[in-house]
């Protein structure tokens, strides 16, 4: 499955045209990362990091696409295991896994303030990705869960103290 991820994304740089170093597979809080490696990454991460967000997107799709129509599971037991493997993510040139680090280093910090002083903690709103995060990077925390509140564009994460 690493194989075909990489197949597609090689694939797609070729089709627009875009030259490329490498494609890196590393694992960061849960998340396998095909991180794609290029001089100059700007064209790839775009605005705010839209367009490296858009072909995650696209690699999905296609990789979702090729996996259903047997290219890659031919049992049952191989398609339960590419299904789950379709959860990653890609990047260029560490963009997304600084964002990451950044949501660790947060959440941690958060949850040692809601020890610390014995109290919940509500995080600012955050996408569901983001929000998958900080839940992954404290799944295993002592004296904390978490929980997500609110709704739409409000969704937010709370770290709540548990004695």
């Amino acid at each position: 499955m690493e194989k075909m991820i990489e197949n597609i994304l090689t694939e797609l740089l070729d089709a627009v045209g875009i030259t490329h170093s490498g494609i890196l597979k590393q694992q960061l809080a849960g998340q396998t990362i095909f991180a794609i490696q290029m001089q100059d990454a700007r064209q790839l991460i775009g605005i705010h990091g839209d367009t490296v967000q858009a072909i995650d997107h696209l690699v999905k799709k296609i990789a979702e696409k090729r996996n259903s129509a047997g290219e890659v599971a031919r049992n049952a037991d191989a398609a339960a295991e590419a299904g789950e493997y379709l959860q990653f993510l890609v990047d260029v040139n560490d963009y997304r896994a600084k964002q990451i680090k950044e949501l660790e280093t947060k959440a941690l910090m958060m949850a040692e303030r809601a020890r610390s002083f014995q109290y919940d903690v509500e995080l600012t709103p955050m996408n569901a990705y983001e929000r998958l995060i900080i839940h992954t990077v404290l799944a295993g925390s002592p004296n904390v869960k978490t929980e997500s509140s609110g709704e739409g564009r409000n969704r937010r994460v709370v770290i709540k103290y548990a004695a």
